[in-house]
């Protein structure tokens, strides 16, 4: 019998999901829980997988299309069933050209097209958005109209790029780069403007989707916000030798510096709650739970996992959850829901070294603590130099919430917290 199977919902917030990639296709056996499809959302990769084994009798979206959570995705089924029942009216719609569209949204680096030629007259239907847009930076695509390999002879990009790039203006060594996949990176540096081989070279990197989405998202930090930066420093010697207790025991949480680092901000935002807070269509909202963003670096890009409630944990609880949403980010696996809803974000570069930085805020979150690298310092102390083991920290703020004074006051809390770490934590 046939099953369909529905674009799974991945989290409150998810109305729609890209389809990635079909790992298994049309008249392809499948085995109980096997992987079918792979999908995005705006934060990460989920796989789909068949509810029985059978056969795929249905796909109902080409990859790149943006479908609906809940709407029917493929069908499981006998061989020889027909899975058309199952259609969703959406996906008529969902044709090759709407995927181009949508990948047509992460632009290409356009070709700097020399001594441009007027763009043929001819009914806007013959050509594919993309065509179009080929046409139109390139000051048309010839003197007359190629014949379309498209569906119903529309003209496609490929067959403009395959006509403007067989034209005098290309030399024969270039003319051989580009059919092997180059671009033209420039204008034609030879006689009138003709492209040579060396103007010639590999295509530009398209960014996957969720890389996309987290520069739009940079983008919109920026543009919302008033953004500054504050830097002061901790002593560290009391996290080092938590740590070096911590490596001693075999019998205690894998704690590290990070961890030890969220926990004492953790502390620092119960007892300053004004940072622990969002703004949103101009309203602060306070919270009285801390649930704490922390910066993941991940083969699909920068992810921000969170963990909610960590006001009531120990820092080895808290150092365990970090390092539970830290594997399942870097597999891929984690949930939606648990990278969103955080009220504060920490984000540690002193493992790779750096001294100080500028991190940018996670709207609607009004602060974003840095945390820099451990360095000798030299600090003056009852008329003598000493040197000490000193940790940088840098905090962004909103200004539309939070003033200079009260973002200072708050580091300062961390910087106690930090500093009498033995004191206060408990493993």
């Amino acid at each position: 019998m046939a099953v369909a199977v529905e674009v799974p919902k991945l989290g409150n917030s998810v109305e729609e999901c890209l389809i990635a990639k079909w790992r298994k296709h049309k008249g392809e056996a499948v085995s109980a829980g096997e992987v079918v499809a792979e999908i995005e959302t705006d934060k990460a990769t989920f796989e789909v997988t068949a509810p029985a084994g059978g056969t795929v009798l249905e796909t109902f979206f080409e990859e790149g299309t943006l479908v609906p959570v809940f709407t029917n995705l493929f069908v499981i089924g006998e061989a020889g069933e027909s899975g058309e029942a199952f259609r969703p009216s959406s996906a008529a719609a969902a044709s090759p050209e709407t995927a181009a569209g949508v990948a047509a949204e992460a632009p290409e680096r356009p070709a700097t097209a020399p001594a441009p030629v007027p763009a043929p007259a001819a009914p806007s239907g013959a050509l594919s958005p993309r065509a179009r847009r080929f046409a139109a930076e390139h000051g048309g695509a010839g003197t007359a109209m190629p014949a379309g390999s498209g569906p119903g002879g529309r003209v496609l990009e490929e067959d403009l790029r395959r006509q403007y790039y067989a034209s005098p203006r290309v030399s024969a060594a270039a003319r051989m780069r580009l059919r092997e996949g180059a671009e033209v990176q420039g204008p034609g540096s030879g006689i009138a403007g003709m492209i040579l081989s060396s103007d010639v070279g590999a295509p530009a990197a398209r960014i996957s989707g969720i890389r996309e989405k987290i520069a739009r998202r940079m983008r919109e930090s920026l543009a919302a916000t008033a953004q500054y930066t504050l830097h002061a420093s901790a002593n560290a010697g009391g996290l080092l030798l938590v740590r070096a207790k911590v490596k001693a025991s075999k019998g205690l949480p894998d704690v590290n510096i990070n961890d030890l680092v969220t926990w004492c901000t953790v502390r620092a935002l119960v007892e300053v709650p004004d940072l622990n807070a969002e703004f949103l269509d101009g309203r602060i909202y306070k919270h009285a739970e801390v649930h704490i963003g922390f910066a993941c670096d991940t083969p699909r890009g920068l992810m921000v996992p969170v963990v909610r409630d960590a006001h009531k944990m120990t820092a080895g609880e808290l150092s365990t959850r970090m390092k539970e949403l830290t594997a399942q980010a870097v597999a891929g696996t984690i949930a939606v829901d648990d990278l969103s809803g955080g009220t504060f974000t920490v984000s540690n570069l002193g493992g790779l070294g750096i001294e100080s930085f500028t991190p940018l805020l996670n709207p609607p979150q009004v602060a974003i603590l840095g945390v820099d690298a451990i360095e000798l310092k030299a600090v003056r102390r009852e008329g003598r130099i000493e040197f000490i083991d000193s940790i940088g920290l840098s905090i962004t703020l909103d200004h539309q919430v939070i003033d200079g004074a009260p973002g200072a006051r708050f580091l300062k809390v961390v910087k106690e917290k930090i500093e009498n770490v033995e004191s206060l934590c408990t493993i």
